[in-house]
């Protein structure tokens, strides 16, 4: 028997620990939108034949007395577990919940994590699950991982995360690593390779390349500014990107001196032909500049973009800019926030676009 279904926030299902729901002969079950404690219910026994498992979490919440069965799962042999959520103590849930799964064969994790006891690494990965499952032959996964140690000194780098990886011969393992001096906390980014998520989080200029045909979604984070390069790296990486964020409050460097030697004939124009939706909201003016520049971006007819009406106006000197005009002009709908209606020049400025 193979069966999935919902739990969201209104609780359709009730789950108790007197195992009102109970199925022996259940096989596959798929699960989206549920708590962490409703898939520690699941598992405590009612299901008992239970062969593959695949669950999407949408809120962690746990305590020691919530993990409150550690009996076997025998029967298991596929678990999935899927989570855009942060997860605080992975230490004390996810990893007992897998040493239940004695007889796994495939495994697949993909989670974030904040934790404040260093990365997760390869060494890691043996001794709290590969030691623990001898028929495990396959393990995909994609952690993403903050780190709010006190000292950062001693954080470890991205080549002796790679080197802790070593011993994972069936899997190519891609890392990236990342200290974040102004807001204290360190990042690391593991997965196995292939990357079959849409989305990609979280990109900064330690970006280590690839191409990833299948993800859609795409946001920008550093502490250090994207220089031109950078975005077209991210153009050869994301070939069908759509979605599109930029953060980074720091001015670009190169942006001057491009100007000063007109440098801007011998640049490679950024071209992202499939991108639907660009948000700006926490980008430097110099990001919503390059954007609206048709010199430095080729502004596909259908990309909604959403941008505060103040960096607009004095990136386009209050809607009059020649130079803006053209990718502004092409725009299909544009949301400036902090500001309660459209005034003429600006309606004037976007002739194509809805305005929010």
């Amino acid at each position: 028997m193979i069966f999935g279904f919902c739990l969201y926030e209104q609780r359709q299902y009730h789950l108790n620990k007197n195992k009102s729901v109970i199925s022996s002969n259940l096989l596959e079950l798929h699960i989206c939108g549920t708590f962490f404690t409703d898939l520690l219910y699941l598992l405590d026994g009612r299901f008992s034949q239970l062969h593959t498992f695949h669950v999407n979490i949408i809120f962690f919440h746990c305590t020691t007395s919530t993990i409150h069965s550690r009996e076997k799962l025998p029967n298991l042999r596929y678990f999935s577990l899927h989570s855009n959520t942060g997860l605080h103590n992975y230490d004390e849930s996810i990893v007992p919940l897998l040493h239940r799964m004695l007889n796994l064969e495939k495994l697949d994790l993909q989670l974030v994590v904040h934790r404040n006891k260093g990365f997760i690494n390869g060494n890691d990965f043996k001794e709290d699950i590969i030691n623990n499952m001898s028929r495990l032959n396959k393990f995909t996964f994609n952690i993403r991982l903050f780190n709010y140690l006190p000292n950062q000194t001693n954080i470890l780098s991205n080549e002796n995360i790679q080197c802790k990886f070593k011993d994972f011969k069936s899997n190519e393992i891609i890392s990236c690593v990342d200290y974040f001096q102004e807001k204290q906390y360190s990042y690391c980014h593991i997965y196995s390779y292939p990357y079959r998520m849409n989305y990609y989080d979280n990109i900064s200029n330690n970006f280590p390349g690839g191409l990833f045909k299948n993800v859609h979604r795409v946001s920008l984070f550093d502490e250090r500014s994207f220089e031109h390069e950078f975005f077209i790296q991210i153009q050869k990486s994301f070939p069908f990107m759509k979605e599109l964020t930029v953060i980074n409050a720091k001015p670009q460097k190169n942006k001057l001196y491009r100007k000063s030697k007109n440098d801007n004939q011998y640049l490679s124009i950024i071209k992202y032909p499939h991108l639907t939706e660009l948000c700006l909201l926490q980008a430097h003016d110099d990001y919503v500049e390059q954007f609206l520049l048709d010199t430095d971006v080729f502004m596909p007819n259908n990309v909604h973009l959403i941008v505060y009406y103040q960096a607009m106006k004095r990136v386009t000197e209050n809607f009059t800019r020649h130079a803006t005009r053209v990718n502004c002009a092409k725009l299909a709908s544009v949301s400036l926030l902090d500001t309660y209606k459209f005034i003429k020049p600006v309606k004037d400025y976007f002739p194509r676009a809805d305005k929010h």
